[in-house]
């Protein structure tokens, strides 16, 4: 059973990791509107069958599907759209690095928006380390209004409704107790048809598509955006999920060595320096595994870690 859960963690560190990737190839012959679009519809169909498979249920009620329809615009269409549109100016490793952001982000909004998330003298120095490490990443260009800084305030843009999205997921629907499975198929699924309802405007310039593209479009959809929701959840079972949020630190390992390795991409000196001082303020915010299992100990109602859901580490 460990060796199965530590597989699926290492899976999900790639998967994640290397949707950059994926989405830097697809747009060599895509444009950002339709590499989401096949996203969705794959993952789509992935989760269907997973759902088929562990003969989940399929939520019915209207209202639940009225507030996943908010979650799937901001956890699935917005920043993946960003994103995509974002990799048209920057490097696979980049986007990954800045997608790291995503649980600072969630911090703060959870803190302004969640009476339960008070901001402590350790959260408030988590978040000051990683937005230095933000300010580091988008470099003294960036800053002084060259370079890429509308990609990277994008990429930014799409953390931030992660934070949204987490919000509202913790708020309305985490305390009803569904499965993630089918959690993540409504909300995939919407977005889905979404895309789908756009296809006529999405048609034009045709696509191009080889078999590199074909490849890259499968994995993203059918891994990085379907099954890896299911691997989230069993690690999320077995380890809880402020563990299973550590993944948080390898998929941008695997993104930036996936760019170098494989695109050849290069690395500028305030990447790596950015990326440690973002991955330290995300330790410093929630703590390290070490105090995680202390907290954990002490039993859920002391830790939190019963009413904390797996969404802070569940969207590439």
């Amino acid at each position: 059973m460990r060796a199965r859960i530590v597989a699926q963690f290492v899976a999900l560190a790639c998967a994640w990791g290397s949707s950059f990737l994926f989405i830097k190839v697809a747009l060599e012959g895509l444009t950002p509107a339709q590499v989401v679009w096949g996203r969705l519809v794959l993952g789509a169909l992935a989760l269907c069958t997973v759902m088929a498979v562990t003969r989940s249920r399929i939520p019915r009620e209207p209202r639940l599907w009225l507030r996943l329809a908010l979650v799937s615009v901001l956890l699935c269409v917005v920043p993946f759209l960003l994103f995509s549109w974002a990799e048209k100016q920057l490097t696979s490793g980049m986007a990954s690095i800045l997608n790291a952001t995503t649980p600072l982000l969630t911090l703060a909004v959870s803190t302004v928006a969640l009476a339960g998330e008070r901001l402590t003298r350790r959260r408030t120095a988590g978040l000051l380390t990683g937005f230095a490490g933000v300010l580091v990443l988008i470099g003294p260009a960036g800053l002084s209004g060259g370079g890429h800084l509308k990609a990277q305030l994008a990429c930014l843009g799409a953390t931030t409704c992660y934070g949204f999205a987490f919000v509202q997921l913790r708020r309305h629907i985490t305390p009803l107790g569904l499965p993630a499975v089918s959690v993540a198929f409504v909300q995939v699924t919407i977005g889905a048809l979404m895309m789908l309802a756009a296809t006529p405007w999405l048609a034009s310039p045709a696509p191009r598509v080889d078999p590199g593209i074909a490849v890259s479009m499968l994995a993203l959809g059918a891994l990085s955006t379907g099954l890896a929701y299911l691997w989230n959840n069993n690690i999320v079972q077995a380890w809880g999920a402020v563990n299973a949020a550590a993944v948080t630190y390898l998929t941008p390992v695997v993104g930036v060595t996936a760019g170098v390795v494989l695109l050849g991409e290069r690395l500028t000196w305030n990447q790596p320096i950015g990326a440690v001082l973002v991955i330290a303020g995300i330790m410093a915010a929630h703590g390290t595994l070490g105090s995680v299992r202390r907290r954990r100990a002490a039993g859920p109602a002391d830790s939190g870690e019963a009413a904390r859901p797996l969404e802070e580490g569940a969207a590439r």
